[in-house]
Formats: structure tokens, sequence, C-alpha cells
């Protein structure tokens, strides 16, 4: 089986920690991100894994190489951006080999058995099926609506905030998870920005598109708070600390997550938040309230930071 995970993405959202390298290379629990989806791929039983690149794609190559648990990496980077279905059909030309391949966001931590998706989808005898996960608030997302054999009968636009929802709970969400067939690649002009969502599923409604519902953790990591969740969840809510990283005597470390190379001075507190790479965080320095520090900056000694973005000096802060 193939897979293309889609890592093209700037991840402004999470910017500063993505100034210098893409989301998908960003640690949860230790580990780069994507080492944990290669994992999920390798458990149902993917042999070659294609990125679609974009944005920074060196740090991603030189992260994993050409190999990578019995997997075979490929890379296909963008001229420009495409958005999902063209980046999607661009990294498959000349890759298929006439089976379904799963087609994945490079920014959400899923725990549910890929094999399962799989098996699901040939079972059906979809041209594309779309995972679907479980919200309590759909205010955020559009819906996806699907019949008792999980064929989708419809797409339910986010509503507008403080609007009620024409549809009754469960509320079930695209989670960014999909198999495609290759009639995929007839349906998408190569080289063109094309986006799966709005143009490509509501085309298949009523012609092949089926719906998965998993089950299990899953997370969209492009917010400095998903992301912190997701550290949370991997490491059971203990604070993540990455390589090299020093913590001084007396300072207090909770629920966050220190990159690698960071230093945190004596009696400092840093709660909620997370510490970029190589940062240094002055004695007595209080980092509070979900606070983003970028890598190498600064804070100095007893300064108070709570619920704020610091960006390297001379970055505009966007």
């Amino acid at each position: 089986m193939i897979a293309v995970i889609l890592v093209g993405g700037e991840g402004t959202r999470l910017r500063p920690l993505t100034l210098d390298r893409p989301k998908a290379m960003l640690p949860i629990g230790g580990r780069p991100f994507l080492a944990h989806m290669l994992e999920r791929l390798a458990a149902a039983g993917v042999k070659k894994v294609i990125f679609s690149c974009g944005y920074l794609p060196d740090p991603i190559v030189a992260g994993f190489g050409d190999q990578h648990d019995g997997m075979a990496l490929e890379y296909a980077v963008e001229p420009e951006p495409m958005d999902t279905a063209g980046a999607i059909r661009f990294a498959i030309e000349g890759r298929l080999d006439g089976d379904p391949f799963f087609a994945l966001n490079g920014d959400v931590l899923m725990e549910a058995p890929l094999g399962e998706l799989m098996a699901f989808h040939r079972g059906r005898g979809a041209r594309a099926t779309v995972t679907l996960t479980e919200v309590a608030d759909p205010s955020r997302y559009g819906l996806v609506l699907t019949d008792d054999e999980g064929a989708v009968t419809a797409f339910v636009e986010k509503p507008e905030p403080g609007a009620a929802v024409a549809v009754e709970p469960p509320f079930w969400i695209n989670a960014g998870a999909y198999v495609l067939d290759d009639s995929f690649a007839e349906m998408v002009p190569y080289l063109e920005r094309v986006n799966i969502e709005r143009a490509v599923f509501p085309k298949l409604v009523g012609n092949g598109l089926y719906a998965w519902r998993c089950s299990g953790y899953w997370n969209d990591i492009g917010t400095p708070e998903s992301y912190l969740a997701a550290n949370m969840h991997i490491s059971g809510g203990a604070t993540v600390l990455g390589d090299d990283a020093v913590i001084g005597d007396g300072a207090t470390v909770e629920r966050s997550v220190v990159h690698e190379g960071a230093v945190i001075g004596e009696d400092a507190v840093v709660s909620d938040s997370v510490i970029g790479r190589h940062a240094r965080v002055g004695a007595r320095a209080r980092i509070s309230g979900r606070s983003v520090i970028a890598a190498g900056v600064a804070i100095d000694d007893d300064h108070a930071i709570e619920g704020e973005r610091v960006f390297p000096d001379g970055h505009a802060g966007t």
C-alpha cells in the first residue's frame, strides 16, 4: 500500500514555532510528529510513503531520509502551493500501482487503526472514503452526514457563531484522513490548485463517497493550544523535555513542552507553555497562560509573560 502525507503548509497558526521548521517536524512526546504518523502507517501495512512538501521540506528529508520502519520514503516538492487535492495529485503522478491509497493531513494526531479504514473502503467498493471523528461542539467545523451504510449524503457548512445547528448530535467532522482510488487522478487536473473538500468530495456524493467513523484520540496540532494538548496526551500529562534541555535549581516546569537545548533558569516557573529550541528563560522568570517562546529567544531574569507569543528580535510577529 501507498500513503501520501500532506506536509506543505506553512503552519502560520503555530508561529513562532514554525519559523525554521515545518509543523510536521515539531516534537510530540519527544519525537517528531511525523514519526507517530509513520508508525501507524507501518502498522497498517503501508510499504511506500510520499511526502507532499512545500514549506521548508529540507528538515523532513534530513530527518527521515529514504527509509523508515520498513517503508520506502519519497518526496514530492510542489513548485507552488496547490491546496489539498492539487498537492495529492502532484504527489501521485507516476507513483501509483492501481490500488487504493491513503492520503493524510500531516498535522493530525489520530490513534484509530488505519488498516480498518482501508478494509472499510475496500468492503464498500468506494471511490473515496473520508474518516470522521466525533466532536461535542460543531461550531468550528463543517459536518459530514451519512446513511446507515456509511455513504455520504451531505456536507453541512460550519455554522455562524451562535447559530443553531440543524443537525442532531452526535456531530461528525472530517478527520483529515482519506482513502482514494486511482480515479482520483482523473478528477483533479495536474499542476492546478484544487481543494479536496470543496471541489472533489461534493462531486462524489451519491457516486462512491463513503465515510468511516473512527474512535480513539484525535487532535489537529495546528494551534499552540492543540499542540500542547497533543503533547500532554502522549506524555500522560507530564512535562515534555527535549534533548539537552536544562532545568535550573529551584525551577518549576508544569504541563509544558521544553524543546531541545532550551534552558530554564534558577527559580523560574514555566506552566502550560512551549519553550522553543535553545531558548533561555531567565532566573525567577514566569512563563504561563499558554505562552509560546520562539527558538533562540532569551527571556530576561524576573520577567513575566502570560498568554503571549514571543518572536525573535526584528521579526514582525505574524
